[in-house]
């Protein structure tokens, strides 16, 4: 039984796999609408969630199966005490996989060693994002063609972004990316990860302003500030609209650079990026389905209908 918690549970073929496996059910969803049938998907979010909840409970729909689980940590046993460990052994019972975003850290890791099916990291607090981060791999590569000799800028919040962290290491995989880090100092990646760039060998450059590297950019990736991982609200509206991508703005960078963004977005993309064909963030949830419908089925070992293989070895 294989479990998606980290970006490096899976190697470079593997996600090559699942993004060729992606890119087929874009070009023919109709052959893969049943070949889920009777399976049910356990969506288990402790944190609120508009995007990554709907689109896994698409994905299993698009697939035939089912889906079940709760949208919040209120209108959960959680609220009672129950433990993640505890949770997840009784929702083996009912479900065949699982999607769990959670504010702790390490939380879908320890239900992955308590559960009997397949767990999927779907956000744990300011850690990893892995099926984001394979939803902005394809993105990327369909926009540009390669996930190699790339230089990509990461701009907003590096500190508490999970997104960031999730696609630094899957871009680990990959040959000649290099990054242009764009944050305040408040802001920046954190130690940790910055060791990471440096242990990996991944070319970087910290900088504060955006627009001196804007024509640099093969890829910009923009991110919110995020309220809900500041403890002092007053810290939170110094950093808000530090940075505010416009049209105006976008006319430095070059024109095949596509601009990608996790959403929600509050200020810092500005309404104006929206009609430019630079703008990929809403093609992102787009591919946000496909992708996850890819890793439910190599997940559960279901055979693609195009070609009779499995994706992932369990």
């Amino acid at each position: 039984m294989r479990h998606l918690i980290d970006p490096l549970d899976l190697t470079q073929q593997e996600i090559t796999q699942l993004l060729d496996l992606a890119d087929r059910i874009c070009a023919d969803p109709a052959a893969y609408q049943e070949v889920a049938n009777h399976k049910k998907l356990a969506t288990l979010f402790y944190e609120p969630s508009t995007r990554t909840r709907l689109s896994f409970e698409a994905a299993m729909l698009n697939l035939g199966g089912h889906v079940l689980g709760f949208p919040s940590e209120n209108v959960s046993s959680a609220t009672k005490g129950e433990s993640v460990a505890d949770t997840i052994r009784v929702v083996s019972c009912y479900a065949d996989i699982v999607a769990m975003r959670h504010p702790k850290e390490g939380a879908p890791l320890r239900a992955s060693r308590y559960s009997r099916i397949p767990v999927i990291n779907a956000g744990d607090g300011g850690h990893q994002h892995p099926t984001q981060t394979l939803t902005d791999l394809m993105t990327i590569r369909r926009r540009m063609g390669r996930l190699d000799d790339l230089t990509i800028g990461l701009c907003g919040d590096l500190k508490y972004g999970r997104t960031v962290h999730s696609l630094l290491h899957f871009l680990q995989r990959y040959h000649n990316v290099q990054f242009y880090l764009i944050a305040p100092d408040a802001l920046k990646l954190p130690d940790y990860m910055v060791k990471f760039l440096k242990d990996n060998n991944m070319p970087f450059c910290e900088v504060d302003s955006i627009d001196e590297v804007l024509p640099e950019l093969d890829v910009l990736y923009m991110t919110r500030i995020q309220q809900e991982r500041f403890f002092n609200e007053e810290e939170y509206l110094r950093l808000k609209g530090c940075y505010q991508l416009d049209e105006a703005l976008l006319q430095k960078a070059p024109q095949d650079m596509p601009v990608l963004h996790p959403l929600p977005r509050i200020d810092e993309i500005s309404t104006d990026v929206d009609n430019d064909p630079r703008a990929a963030y809403f093609d992102q949830v787009h591919n946000g389905v496909y992708i996850r419908m890819a890793i439910i089925l190599a997940l559960l070992g279901i055979p693609d209908p195009l070609t009779g293989k499995t994706v992932l070895d369990h």
